[in-house]
């Protein structure tokens, strides 16, 4: 055998073997624990396994057949409301009932993390159905008979925007989130078209690896909270970039005045004001590549002032060793615990409470109905629906969520489409958009009454305590805590 022969055999034989090692590298480990195991109140919270290459298990996008649906749960009925739209993501009902959407993908450009980051999210991306231009466009569409299908279709702006998502109006004002500014334009309801020039409120940290920016007014209309996910995982880019990002704004839409709200949420996307408290509530989506279990994405309350520990930690105060920057002093002492887990890799992005008039029937009565868009990092696969989770009479969330619309999977590696945004039109049904299936879907109870509007919890506050009643020397008896032991 020739020299040439041999060497030939032998690149052959290496390059067969490194395609074995990516091969072996891209298989992941399967989850451990159910996806039900980690939801809840109390989740699971399995031990980290730190990838250097993500698990990768990506449901591509087929598209769905003709007349084709997702299976609504029982007593419920589900029916394309729009179709042919380019990647709908959010949805948003004016008070006259005018239904407003957002058709956009993300900018061009390079996420953080370097060329392997890139290069991995730029498979994902084609892979789940993800890449290509952003229409830039805001759509009407218009239900004029109330039989649940849109029969009017207006293209309400398409100039300056740039990767729109979040929508808000009040009082002649449409609100409109691009991925790197908030703009205000003049609109009265019911116009077919938004025409002068826009006002900008804000500049916004740009793109990033999650580049959506929900937007919701206050009830008075007076303050706008802006939602800006981080520019990476875990701060593998340096925090400089991280600046204004995995954060919750607040901006006075009068004097333009704008500060923090909240922090350490790695990816707030669905905002939504609890109807019993009145306090805001955010889904997230926490970080990855710490194995098919970790971290589970969450919903939960955004108090003035809040962290959630991104990226030095998880879960109040399970810290991840892999962030490199230093953790600020006492992180883990005012670290919020989310309130409820929505799953591993779920990625759950819209969100909206029941309202009066919504007519789901009684097993989806009082609580909130979430998009779960679908993993690309889980064996197998989660989300790729719309569940329910029930709220207590306090307004806390209880039980294990109840699937509403579901499966959005096809079969092995396959998926009709993913459900992204979920709203209420004026007859009291659920708005579903599904960004790869190009359409809005509408789910109702048929024959169902309309629910009761949750009633605000009030009460008397707590009178202020004016000097120390307890007794010191309590510290001393048997059984009391050392003061060594916590200081």
């Amino acid at each position: 055998m020739s020299t040439m022969k041999k060497i030939i055999i032998a690149i052959v034989v290496l390059l067969l073997l490194a395609a074995a090692v990516i091969w072996w590298m891209f298989q992941g480990e399967p989850a451990t624990f159910t996806l039900e195991e980690t939801t809840g109140t109390e989740p699971v919270l399995a031990a980290p396994d730190p990838q250097t290459v993500p698990t990768v298990e990506i449901a591509k996008p087929i598209g769905w057949p003709e007349g084709a649906a997702p299976q609504a749960a029982e007593g419920l009925v589900v029916n394309r409301f729009a179709e042919g739209l380019d990647h709908p993501r959010v949805i948003y009902s004016m008070p006259n009932g005018d239904v407003l959407v957002t058709l956009t993908r993300a900018p061009e450009g390079e996420v953080s993390g370097g060329w392997l980051t890139n290069f991995i999210a730029g498979i994902l991306f084609s892979e789940a159905g993800s890449s290509g231009p952003s229409a830039n466009q805001l759509v009407l569409l218009r239900d004029t008979d109330e039989d649940g299908v849109a029969d009017e279709r207006h293209i309400l702006r398409e100039d300056d925007l740039d990767s729109p998502s979040g929508i808000a109006w009040a009082d002649g004002k449409l609100y409109i989130a691009n991925h790197n500014a908030v703009l205000r334009f003049d609109y009265e309801e019911g116009a077919n078209v938004v025409s002068g020039a826009p006002e900008k409120l804000a500049d916004l940290p740009p793109a990033g690896n999650h580049w959506m920016r929900n937007i919701i007014l206050s009830e008075d209309g007076e303050r706008l909270f802006v939602a800006v996910g981080s520019a990476s995982n875990i701060g593998e880019g340096g925090m400089d970039i991280e600046e204004g990002r995995a954060a919750i704004h607040e901006l006075n839409v009068k004097t333009g005045q704008a500060r923090l709200y909240g922090a350490g949420l790695r990816n707030p996307n669905g905002m939504a004001f609890n109807p019993w408290t009145g306090e805001l509530w955010t889904t997230v989506n926490e970080r990855d590549m710490l194995g098919s279990d970790l971290v589970p994405d969450y919903m939960s309350n955004v108090p003035i002032g809040v962290h959630y520990g991104w990226p030095w930690v998880y879960y109040n105060d399970v810290i991840d060793e892999r962030v490199e920057a230093p953790m600020p002093r006492y992180l883990t002492e005012y670290t919020r615990t989310p309130q409820y887990a929505l799953g591993a890799h779920v990625a759950a992005l819209g969100m909206v409470f029941t309202e009066e008039g919504s007519k789901m029937g009684d097993m989806f009565g009082q609580g909130a109905f979430v998009a779960r868009h679908g993993s690309w990092n889980r064996i197998p696969a989660s989300g790729y629906d719309v569940v329910f989770i029930e709220f207590d009479e306090r307004g806390n969330p209880v039980g294990e969520p109840r699937s509403v619309l579901a499966p959005f999977l096809a079969r092995e590696g396959e998926t009709f489409g993913r459900p992204t945004w979920v709203e209420w039109d004026r007859t009291g049904g659920l708005l579903v958009s599904d960004d790869t299936g190009n359409i809005i879907w509408r789910v109702t109870a048929p024959g169902a009454t309309g629910a009761a509007a949750i009633e605000r919890n009030t009460g008397d506050r707590l009178p202020p305590r004016r000097q120390l009643t307890d007794d010191p020397s309590r510290a001393f008896e048997e059984g009391a805590i050392d003061p060594s032991d916590i200081m």
